[in-house]
């Protein structure tokens, strides 16, 4: 049983499954949407945000180099830098979407997803006021 084991393992051993969430993170920064399958999506959006925060506090030469550990081009890592996370300074969270996709993958019918960074101009949503009891 796998009580609390936290994460997929994509039947892959752990040096590959992490440079498989390595190159999708990349892909995605690179190009700003990716399709994949929903569960390798689920694996990335963490994966990803917290690259993006390390990157919307600003140009810190750690940050930076924690980042380049992670990415796989280096052009990337300027690029996360200097617009993808200045576009999200003022956002708390929540960088990117999951939109599932209603066709499933013909060879081994899995479900497919595509993982996308929102746009600049979606406004984030402030939580509704609590009535106060009296």
């Amino acid at each position: 049983m796998r009580h609390k084991k936290a994460g997929r393992k994509f039947k892959r051993s752990p040096e590959h499954r992490r440079m498989m969430l390595r190159n999708l993170a990349t892909s995605l920064f690179e190009h700003g949407k990716i399709t994949t399958t929903l569960a390798k999506a689920k694996e990335t959006q963490p994966y990803a945000e917290k690259l993006i925060t390390l990157a919307k506090n600003g140009w810190d030469l750690n940050n930076f180099r924690r980042c380049l550990a992670v990415l796989t081009k280096k052009s990337v890592a300027f690029q996360l830098f200097h617009e993808i996370g200045p576009r999200f300074k003022d956002r708390p969270g929540g960088y990117t979407r999951i939109y599932k996709v209603a066709k499933l993958r013909q060879g081994d019918c899995a479900s497919m997803a595509v993982l996308t960074l929102l746009p600049e101009t979606e406004k984030v949503a402030k939580p509704a006021a609590r009535p106060t009891v009296s």
